[in-house]
């Protein structure tokens, strides 16, 4: 193993959809998401369940578990064990073991100035479920986002490396503003972001407008604000969007343009959700993050 590191990662929530086996694959999804974009390969995962055992059917908990299941046989491993308590409120997640070569891990630093910035999978998930637990969001909104946050990043994580990426990380709960920033400080630059490159689930703009945005989206923009540049001609409403925090989203990563090129024309061809290019890497300057 000297040739290789093992790397690990912990991830659980409460339930952001309706369907109990598709909490489970979305929380399981969602988990192992970060091996993915250190470039990794998952070996094994634990469950990590609470739930109120009086107050809701049983066979609830075996809908999620077997969600959890499902996904993590879809990603070749096993979940081997886990451990489980009496909770107020249902919570699932994985702790996820897995492995990299040392020379292939991939890391949220090394972005270069230069560099294009591809998203691998549309922004609005929060929204969207808030919608969902207020009864207002529309089915086919609901299908796009569950589909999206039960992918895995599986594909994009095995090609970080075939296209020599620079940098990457998942986008969750800090949103694309607070994750794009951290890869911003750990390599010395700045990112200039195109909103109109920046693809949204449908009806995302809509529930915005009416008011269905989460608390956690309201303070990632809060905190964004301290380090991005918005142009005059995006309203608050697109500014929450772009800082919604999310659930299982897509990796962001920074590569050449030649090799930008070349992942977004294999990556396309085979992903049911089409990556993006949503801006370049520059010089660090005033604002980390610009949104033009």
């Amino acid at each position: 193993m000297d040739d290789k590191f093992i790397i690990q990662s912990v991830d659980f929530f409460t339930p952001i959809v309706d369907d109990p086996y598709m909490f489970g694959k979305i929380a399981a999804a969602n988990a192992i998401s970060d091996i993915y974009a250190m470039g990794g390969e998952p070996l094994f995962a634990l469950n990590i369940l609470g739930f109120p055992v009086k107050d809701l059917p049983k066979n609830m908990v075996s809908e999620i578990l077997q969600g959890g299941a499902d996904k993590a046989n879809e990603a070749g491993i096993s979940i081997v064990g886990g451990h489980s308590i009496d909770d107020k409120e249902p919570k699932y997640g994985l702790v996820v073991t897995g492995e990299v070569l040392k020379e292939n891990l991939i890391q949220n630093k090394g972005a270069k100035p230069g560099d294009v910035l591809l998203l691998t999978k549309p922004l609005g998930t929060g929204i969207i479920s808030s919608a969902i637990k207020k009864g207002v969001a529309k089915s086919d909104s609901i299908k796009q986002a569950t589909d999206s946050m039960a992918m895995l990043n599986k594909l994009a994580g095995s090609i970080l490396t075939k296209f020599s990426v620079n940098a990457a990380t998942d986008i969750t709960g800090f949103g694309l503003l607070g994750h794009a920033a951290e890869i911003c400080r750990s390599s010395n630059v700045s990112f200039q972001i195109d909103f109109n490159n920046l693809t949204f689930f449908e009806g995302v703009k809509e529930l915005a407008k009416d008011g269905i945005v989460p608390g956690g989206s309201k303070r990632n923009l809060s905190h964004a604000m301290q380090f991005t540049n918005f142009s005059d001609s995006i309203n608050e409403v697109e500014k929450l969007m772009v800082a919604d925090a999310q659930t299982s989203g897509g990796l962001l990563v920074s590569l050449s343009k030649d090799n930008a090129k070349k992942f977004l024309e294999y990556y396309n061809i085979k992903s049911p959700i089409p990556a993006t290019e949503i801006g370049t890497v520059h010089n660090s300057s005033e604002h980390m993050i610009t949104i033009a």
